[in-house]
C-alpha cells in the first residue's frame, strides 16, 4: 500500500491517519477524520471531521467530503458524491448493442472471472415494448428469489458485499445504475440504464451498485433462497478467499 497523499492547497480536518500522511505546506491538518492507506486528497478539498477516506480512495479537486468514502471510490461535487472506482473501466450499454449485432447470444463477457452482461430480448412495435427472458433458455439459472430495490438516494451505495453460492442477475427495469464488479484481481463497472440490460454475477463476486437515478428500479434475481451465512462483507475477508495462495 502506498502513503496517504494530501495536496498542498487541500484542506483536511484530521490527525488520524492509517500511515504516515505527506501533508503539503498549505494543508490544515485539525483533529477526526481518518485517512487510510494510498487515500489521495486533491487542491482545494474539505474532509470533514469524523469522516472516513478509505484505502485508495480519490477526493478530486474541489470536493467537500461529509460522509465516508468507500475504499477505491472517486468522489467528487458539493457535498461530494461518488463518480467512479479506481481501477474499475466502464463498460456502458453502447458495448451491449455492438455486441446484440455480433453475437447471436447478445451476451457480452467481462475481463471479471464469470460476469456476463446479457441483452435480452426486446419487441418494440406502436403500442410499446416487451422484453422476456425464459429462465431455462435466457438466463443462466432458474431463479429461486426476486427482490427490487429503489428510492435510493443518489450518494448512496448498495451491495458491497459478495457472496459464497448465490448466484444473482441485476436488471435496472426502470431508470439506471452503475455496478461495479470485482473477482478480487479484476475490475469493470457496468452501466444498467435500459430494462433489457442484464448482468450476470456468479458467486465470489464482489459487487457495488451506485449511482441510482431518481426514478431507479434494480430487480435482482438470485439463484438460492435468501442465507444469511451465505454473505461475504469484508472485503479484506473476500481478498483471502479468492487469493488464498497470498494470504498463505
Amino acid at each position: 500500500m502506498s502513503d496517504p497523499f494530501v495536496h498542498p492547497s487541500a484542506v483536511v480536518l484530521t490527525n488520524e491517519v492509517g500511515v504516515d500522511v505527506r501533508v503539503g505546506a498549505l494543508a490544515c491538518v485539525a483533529g477526526g477524520a481518518k485517512l487510510e492507506d494510498g487515500a489521495r486528497v486533491g487542491e482545494g478539498a474539505v474532509v470533514s471531521p469524523g469522516v472516513r477516506i478509505g484505502a485508495r480512495a480519490r477526493v478530486e479537486p474541489g470536493a467537500v467530503v461529509t460522509h465516508d468514502v468507500p475504499s477505491g471510490a472517486v468522489v467528487q461535487g458539493h457535498p461530494a458524491i461518488i463518480v467512479g472506482y479506481v481501477d474499475a473501466p466502464a463498460r456502458s450499454a453502447v458495448a451491449a448493442e455492438q455486441v446484440r449485432g455480433a453475437a447471436h447470444s447478445g451476451v457480452l463477457v467481462s475481463a471479471v472471472r464469470g460476469v456476463q452482461l446479457h441483452t435480452l430480448r426486446e419487441v418494440q412495435d406502436l403500442r410499446g415494448f416487451l422484453c422476456a427472458a425464459e429462465f431455462d433458455l435466457d438466463l443462466p439459472f432458474v431463479p429461486k428469489r426476486c427482490f427490487w430495490v429503489y428510492a435510493v438516494p443518489n450518494q448512496q451505495i448498495r451491495g458491497e458485499h459478495a457472496h459464497r453460492q448465490c448466484a444473482q442477475f441485476l436488471v435496472a427495469v426502470k431508470g439506471q445504475l452503475r455496478v461495479v464488479t470485482d473477482d478480487g484481481t479484476q475490475r469493470e463497472e457496468f452501466w444498467l440504464d435500459r430494462p433489457n440490460l442484464g448482468l450476470y454475477l456468479p458467486p465470489m463476486t464482489w459487487g457495488i451498485q451506485y449511482g441510482y437515478s431518481e426514478d431507479a428500479v434494480l430487480m435482482v434475481l438470485a439463484s438460492d433462497p435468501y442465507d444469511p451465512q451465505d454473505y461475504i462483507r469484508q472485503y479484506d475477508e473476500f481478498l483471502s478467499l479468492t487469493r488464498p495462495q497470498e494470504a498463505a
